[in-house]
Order: C-alpha cells, then structure tokens, then sequence
C-alpha cells in the first residue's frame, strides 16, 4: 500500500472518529428541532402564506426535483423520518453514488479482481442504508415498550374528563421519546386545523407498528360510531402488553438460532482479515485464478442465502 493510500484512510478515520464524538446529544437535536419549529411558525405567521410545510429532499429546489424521479426516493425520505435521523434524502444517496467506486478503488489494493471490488463497493454504498434501518428499529422498539404507558395515559385522563386533546397533550408532556414527540407533532397539527383522522393517519406513517394501528384504529371508529372510548383503549393496552410479553419469548427462544446466524455471517469474514494480516500472500490465489473467484462468488451467494433462510426461521410474527 503506498504512503498516499494510507494517509488518505487515516484522514478518513480521523474525521469520522471526530465527527461521531462531537456529533449532538439527542437532547440538543430536540431542543435545535423545537426552535426551528417555532422560528417556522414566526416566518408564516408574519408573512401570511400558506402554513403548508414544504419537505424537499435537502437541496436546491431544482436538485430536489432531479432526485424525485430516482426510484426509491420517497421510500429514503420515509425511511429518514421513521428513523428520526437528522439526514435529508439527497445527501444519502449523492453519498451512496459517490461511496461505491471510492470503496472499490481503496478495495482493489487487497483484491485484485474488478467483480468483487464492485461488490465491495457495493455494500460499502448500502451502509447508510443499512445505518438508518438499524436506527429505525432501534427506534420502533421504544416504541413497542412506551406505547401501551401512553394508552393507559390516555384512557385515565378520558376517565378524569379531559378530552382525548388534552389526553394527547399529556402524553406529550409525560411520556419519553419516540412516543410523546409524535403524539405533540398531533398537538401541533390539529392546533394548525389538520382533521384529527388525518393527523392520526400521519402518526401510523410515521411509526407503522402494530400497536399504533390498534389505537388508531379505536380511536377513528369511536369518532364515527361513539361507545367508551377508556374502555377500548384499556383492552387494547391489555392485548399489547400481552403481545410483548410473547415478543420476549420468542426472542429467547430463537436466541440460539439468532446467534448461529450471526456467528456464521461474521466467522469467515474475521478469518479473512486475520489471515491476510498474518501471510498476506495465502488467500491470493482466490482472487488471481478464475476458479478461486466463481467460489468466492458463489459463497457469498450461498451466505446471503443462508441469512434469508435464517431470518425466515426465527422471524415469528406475534
């Protein structure tokens, strides 16, 4: 590797190292967040246009408009906002564009074959996707343990005599991230005169889990046809606490078959870097002799086969 190579990927470690450790506190994000909400709120006011939020794809207007035609766009642009992450669509994927022939240019000093430094720099471009699914579903998994707390708010508040507005504003108030910054965007919408059933309908976008579908489910249908509204919500707490606690089950019984999974993923991957750090020159020859390339190929088949067959095993919908 030359001199030139090395100092460009230790720049590159510096920065993101740095990057990562003076990265904002989810605290600071909220606090910037709500700031800007009210500053946004101010500009409409004074100007006395329309209060519809305009979301583009973090560019220029005239980018934006490039990259809507890309497929997958809006389903990034969803992906972001189920994650709560601070990225904006257009970047991701510039970046993504960008990352793929600069990881297969830096992989083509360890392998020389054009086939799999392609591959290489193929999942070096997916990563950021796969970020934002790691933090979407770290983010639905709070969710799932707040949610039923936040129902079994509500339905005590109803019981008081509040409104189910000022039950949602409770929540809010009372009940920790994801949950309550979602039920105070509802707040915020219905106070700009967005239909109740239209802002429920934008929470189940925004946090499409199971348990958020029953409570929007029961809340619309008491609108349209009335009934006791605590008590629905109360038996609805009851079924999502029942179905974690058979989440938690399945998870410890699939808990082998989860770590054989990853042991299995990870195993020839650590192998490959430990011995081509102890002799470099032993593994060459699968990646210099055409036959040694078709079995690399082929194993990275089978492993991404593997992984699916696994998944669908210890994949139990409760």
């Amino acid at each position: 590797m030359s001199l030139l190579t090395l100092f460009l990927l230790l720049t590159l470690l510096t920065f993101g190292v740095s990057l990562y450790f003076l990265r904002p506190t989810r605290t600071e994000t909220a606090i910037q967040r709500q700031l800007e909400g009210i500053v946004q709120d101010h500009d409409v006011r004074e100007r006395g246009t329309d209060i519809l939020k305009e979301e583009g794809f973090g560019l220029s207007p005239s980018i934006d408009s490039l990259i809507k035609q890309i497929p997958g766009a809006f389903a990034l642009k969803r992906l972001i906002e189920q994650a709560d992450s601070t990225w904006t669509a257009a970047p991701v994927i510039l970046s993504s564009v960008v990352a793929w022939p600069l990881a297969g240019w830096v992989a083509s000093f360890w392998i020389p074959n054009v086939s799999l430094c392609v591959v290489v720099g193929a999942a070096v471009s997916l990563s950021p996707y796969v970020y934002l699914y790691i933090l979407r579903g770290a983010r639905f998994a709070r969710c799932d343990a707040k949610f039923p707390e936040a129902i079994d708010l509500i339905a005590r508040a109803l019981r008081a005599g509040h409104s189910i507005q000022a039950a949602m504003e409770m929540v809010s108030n009372e009940i920790p991230d994801p949950v309550g910054p979602e039920f105070r965007r509802i707040c915020k919408e219905q106070v700009l005169g967005l239909p109740l059933r239209e802002a429920v309908e934008n929470l189940v976008s925004r946090l499409p889990r199971d348990d958020v579908r029953f409570f929007a489910t029961a809340l619309l249908v008491q609108k349209e046809t009335g009934g006791n509204l605590a008590y629905i919500l109360d038996k609805a707490s009851e079924v999502m606490r029942e179905r974690a606690r058979l989440r938690g089950q399945v998870r410890v019984y699939s808990a082998q078959g989860r770590m054989t999974g990853w042991v299995l993923c990870t195993l020839p991957f650590a192998l490959f870097g430990l011995i081509s750090i102890v002799n470099p020159d032993y593994e060459r020859g699968l990646f210099t002799d055409p036959l040694g390339v078709l079995l690399v190929e082929i194993g990275l088949g089978m492993m991404v086969v593997g992984i699916l067959v696994i998944r669908k095993i210890i994949n139990v919908k409760v």
